[in-house]
């Protein structure tokens, strides 16, 4: 028995535990969907004089356009999640303040909200990291930021709708 737990195999086969790359015609397509949702928010931003492209929407494109079926990518989670977070910082700026650990207490509270009201959306608690430091004012922040996950999610169907990426959504609500 000692000498199966000591000899090294003939030839061990170097695998990565990552997944497979997937086609190359799915991560173009993507690529385009998740750059054309974000220009689009930069644009509406622009014309709208507001900010609607905060680093936060940027990472729930990734989710969108690159992991579709994931319950984080989920039109409820996505908008949900978001808006929740958002919700979450604005109570915790009168209570706590708008310091880093303020911020650090926003974000940890935030993954409980979106938790219990089945909203899961991991970057959606930077976003209550973001209302606590930047302090935005509630309106026209909270509209802005509802639009723009809408934007997101309905650019997302469209291109999980073209046969050329996994279908997106799994779920609406």
């Amino acid at each position: 028995m000692s000498d199966q737990l000591t000899a090294a195999p003939a030839r061990q086969a170097r695998t990565s535990g990552a997944p497979a790359r997937q086609k190359t015609a799915i991560i173009a397509a993507a690529t385009a969907g998740s750059t054309i949702a974000l220009i689009a928010l930069a644009a509406l931003g622009t014309l709208l004089h507001q900010v609607w492209l905060i680093p936060p929407l940027a990472a729930s494109a990734a989710l969108i356009f690159g992991a579709p079926a994931l319950p984080l990518a989920q039109p409820r989670s996505v908008i949900g999640g978001q808006v929740l977070s958002a919700l979450t910082g604005f109570a915790v700026l009168p209570v706590a303040g708008h310091s880093a650990w303020a911020a650090a207490l926003a974000g940890g509270l935030a993954l409980g909200v979106m938790a219990l009201a089945r909203t899961p959306h991991s970057p959606a608690a930077a976003t209550a990291v973001i209302v606590v430091t930047q302090q935005p004012a509630p309106v026209p922040f909270l509209p802005a930021l509802t639009a723009a996950s809408v934007v997101l999610v309905v650019v997302g169907a469209l291109v999980g709708r073209s046969g050329m990426t996994p279908r997106y959504p799994v779920y609406w609500w």
